[in-house]
């Protein structure tokens, strides 16, 4: 398999995946695509390759922005607007790290962006483990070998 046809196939993997996710998979999604960018600025930091530094940064940045406006006041408006302030600060000091050249900034985003996936895997987990479970999901799949032919 070429490396065209691999990203191809990558490419409609993520938009499937995207395009079939609930919203809080895709806040999900989002968390986990700025750790990765953030990673390759660094990366890019590291290795003096000042252009993946700056796509790197660039596409964490929109992703956080995208955080950012994606966050709905109803029905707690405060916590809303510490969420939108604690992806601002991520903003902030991705910038910062960026013009800086400073690893420990990246990896202080990094840290922090790895913290808040981590605790939005943990509320998913929790409002998952909280729903009532209806009548049909109850009922056990009949025992036995399996078969692909009926």
């Amino acid at each position: 398999m070429s490396v065209a046809t691999s990203s191809q196939s990558a490419n409609t993997y993520l938009r499937t995946r995207v395009m079939t996710a609930s919203r809080e998979e895709l806040r999900l999604l989002l968390l986990e695509g700025a750790i990765k960018f953030v990673s390759q600025a660094k990366e890019g930091l590291l290795a003096r390759n000042f252009e993946q530094v700056f796509t790197g940064t660039d596409n964490a940045r929109n992703i956080i922005v995208e955080l950012i406006t994606s966050v709905q006041s109803a029905p707690n408006p405060e916590l809303a607007e510490k969420v939108r302030s604690l992806y601002t600060f991520f903003y902030v000091r991705l910038t910062e790290a960026s013009f800086e050249k400073s690893v420990e900034k990246f990896d202080e985003v990094i840290g922090l962006l790895e913290y808040e996936r981590e605790t939005w895997v943990l509320l998913m987990e929790k409002v998952a483990s909280d729903k009532p479970v209806s009548p049909a999901e109850t009922e056990e799949a009949p025992r036995g070998p399996l078969s692909i032919e009926g």
